[in-house]
C-alpha cells in the first residue's frame, strides 16, 4: 500500500499520468456518492465510466517507457551528433562544464554561440572547471588516462589545457551581459560533465566516463539524464558539479598559468 502511494506521489511530482489519476479520482468519488442513489444521475455515472474506459484504452497504446534498451540510454560521443551541443547552446540560459581540458566543448564555433547566446542575456551563466596546469602530477596522470590509453590519440592534454585556459582568460574579459567564470581543479575524477540549464525543469546533464582504455576519444560511454527520467540521479550529478566547483581554485591572473 505504501509503495503504491509512493509511486503515485512520484508520478504526480514528475507530471506523469495526470489523465489516468484524474479519471480514477472522479470514479472513486462517484463510487462513494453512488451509495446514495438519488445524488448521482445515471447519465453522469455512464459518462464517467465511458471516460475511464477511454483513458485506459489510450494508455494501453502508449509505449512503455521501460521497454527501451540500455543502448538507448548509454551512447558514445558520436550519438550526440543527432542533437549536437551547438544546437543546445542556442537557447540555453545556463551551462556548467567540467572536463580535464574542455577543448572540445570550447571550440571556436561553440565559444561564439556562448558569446552571442547565453552571455548576451543578463541572467546568462557559464561556469567551467578544467585541470590546473600548475599541478604537473595531475596533468601527467591525465595524459596517461586520456592520451596514452587510447589506440588513436588526437590531442595532448598539456597543450590543449594551456590553449583552453588562454581562451578562457580572454572570454572572461568579454563585455557581455551574462556571467562567465572558470576555475582549476587539482585532479581528474575520471569523467566529464556538461549541464544545460541544470536548475530548470527541462534541464539536461551529459556525463562522459573516461574509462581505462578506449579505441578513440569518441568511443567513451556517455549518459544523458533529465529530471523526468530520475530526480535522484539528476540531483546527484548536479551536486557532483557543485562539489567540483567548490573544491576548484580561482584561475591565474595571466594567460600563461602564473599569478
Amino acid at each position: 500500500m505504501l509503495s503504491g502511494l509512493r509511486r503515485i506521489g512520484r508520478d504526480l511530482k514528475q507530471r506523469r499520468y495526470f489523465d489516468a489519476y484524474s479519471i480514477a479520482l472522479v470514479a472513486f468519488l462517484l463510487a462513494a456518492l453512488s451509495l446514495v442513489p438519488e445524488l448521482i444521475p445515471d447519465t453522469v455515472r455512464w459518462a464517467v465510466l465511458l471516460a475511464g474506459v477511454g483513458v485506459l484504452v489510450l494508455r494501453i497504446t502508449i509505449p512503455n517507457e521501460s521497454s527501451s534498451s540500455m543502448d538507448d540510454l548509454l551512447q558514445d560521443r558520436l550519438a550526440f551528433d543527432r542533437n549536437p551541443i551547438a544546437d543546445r547552446l542556442k537557447n540555453a540560459a545556463e551551462v556548467w562544464v567540467f572536463a580535464p581540458t574542455a577543448v572540445n566543448f570550447l571550440s571556436a564555433a561553440n565559444s561564439e554561440l556562448i558569446r552571442t547566446g547565453i552571455l548576451s542575456k543578463p541572467d546568462g551563466v557559464v561556469r567551467v572547471v578544467v585541470l590546473d596546469p600548475a599541478n604537473e602530477a595531475a596533468v601527467r596522470l591525465a595524459r596517461r588516462q586520456l592520451d596514452e590509453s587510447v589506440d588513436y590519440p588526437t590531442q595532448d592534454v598539456g597543450e590543449t589545457l594551456r590553449l583552453t585556459i588562454k581562451l578562457m582568460m580572454v572570454m572572461r574579459q568579454w563585455l557581455v551581459r551574462g556571467s562567465f567564470a572558470f576555475r582549476l581543479l587539482y585532479y581528474n575524477p575520471g569523467f566529464s560533465l556538461v549541464a544545460i540549464d541544470p536548475r530548470s525543469r527541462d534541464g539536461r546533464i551529459i556525463v562522459e566516463f573516461h574509462g581505462f582504455h578506449n579505441e578513440a576519444t569518441p568511443s567513451r560511454m556517455h549518459i544523458e539524464i533529465s529530471r523526468q527520467q530520475s530526480e535522484r540521479w539528476y540531483a546527484y550529478w548536479m551536486e557532483q558539479f557543485n562539489q567540483i566547483w567548490a573544491a576548484a581554485a580561482d584561475p591565474p591572473t595571466t594567460g600563461d598559468g602564473t599569478t
